[in-house]
């Protein structure tokens, strides 16, 4: 590959990725210890075997080191998704969807169930992905989900530290229709939150009857309570802001148009412009190169971190991509840590963590 400057491998191989997710009950206990499966010594070699740092331009030696090793951090869980790093505490959430709940990983490595239910609280069962995805903190520091199960975006009315499935809607429907399933939010400095909305969260996804809205938008949640129609995608998902607050950015995880476009944010609620910034329907199918464009992150240095075919690709912002880090797993999203040095993954039934300059 052109301007390739070095490859280091340092482990993960591709894993099954069509699995099961079995229905478990509610529990009562918020902070039980959450199941998680036991790998041995020999089955971990293994999964770090195909995992590598591949840097694709010398610029990508600012953001990381080519020799950092990827940890698996945790494993055992149905989806992992909507990692959030949380600087109180010094630990990260994360949604598991098909069991409904959020997890907890402390500076130990140690999980632990944060919140269940979730995304869904309705008394009877909902789909196969009936969990929260996203999760964001507001600027009072409040937990706020996008809800599968309950499409909606809500705000739970506990503290971070005392978390209780009790949630306020913040929104549920647009023009009177209600949303398909929430997926992915940032909030910009005013506070207002923008997020998407494909139909993953539905029972039968596209075509479910409950299905209200014939389109798949991105949002933004105005301070004053408006919410505010941006665009319509086949399926948005993923979605971040530059540093500037002047770029919006948003993946699609469409098979057949698998892309990540970038808009101009010309006031909030207000996007223009919209344009590519990389296509990537090409390797869609192609072995190792699983997955689809998915969660984003950009940190305070402009740089994009996008999971998509194959694990995590940065770019910077001009939509040069300058490194990849190959997961060969479904890799969903990102979450940075607070002084951007460290970057953790939801991928499959993972959570994985990496350092970065």
């Amino acid at each position: 590959m052109k301007n390739t400057i070095v490859t280091i491998v340092s482990g993960i191989m591709l894993l099954n990725s069509c699995k099961e997710n079995p229905k478990q009950e509610k529990s009562d206990g918020i902070h039980e210890e959450a199941t998680a499966e036991i790998i041995s010594d020999k089955n971990l070699d293994s999964l770090k075997a195909n995992f590598y740092i591949e840097i694709l331009d010398k610029e990508a030696l600012k953001v990381i080191d080519p020799k950092a090793t990827i940890e698996v951090l945790a494993s055992g869980f149905a989806w992992t998704e909507g990692p959030l790093w949380v600087e109180e505490g010094k630990y990260l959430l994360f949604s598991d969807i098909p069991n409904n709940k959020v997890n907890k990983l402390d500076h130990n490595d140690k999980v632990t169930t944060y919140l269940e239910p979730s995304g869904y609280t309705g008394g009877s069962t909902y789909g196969d992905e009936p969990g929260s995805n996203g999760l964001v903190l507001n600027k009072d520091n409040e937990l706020i989900l996008l809800q599968h199960g309950d499409r909606r975006v809500a705000k739970m009315n506990s503290s971070v530290n005392n978390p209780k499935s009790d949630f306020t809607t913040l929104v549920d429907n647009y023009n009177g229709k209600k949303l398909n399933s929430p997926n992915d939010g940032f909030f910009d400095k005013d506070g207002n939150f923008y997020f998407t909305d494909p139909p993953y969260g539905l029972p039968l996804k596209m075509d479910d009857p409950s299905k209200e809205l014939d389109f798949q938008g991105v949002y933004c949640l105005l301070t004053s309570g408006e919410l505010v129609l941006l665009d319509k995608l086949s399926r948005p998902n993923g979605i971040a802001q530059s540093p500037d607050g002047n770029t919006l950015y948003v993946a699609v995880s469409d098979p057949l148009h698998a892309v990540w476009y970038r808009y101009d944010i010309e006031k909030p609620g207000k996007v223009a412009n919209r344009r590519l910034f990389h296509d990537v329907t090409h390797l869609v199918g192609q072995q190792g190169e699983q997955g689809l464009p998915d969660g984003l992150k950009t940190n305070s240095r402009g740089y994009l971190f996008a999971t998509g075919p194959g694990g995590v690709w940065i770019f910077n912002s001009s939509s040069k991509v300058i490194a990849r880090i190959h997961t060969r797993q479904l890799t969903s999203n990102c979450a940075l840590t607070t002084d951007e040095k460290r970057l953790f993954l939801t991928a499959d039934d993972y959570i994985l963590g990496v350092d970065l300059r």
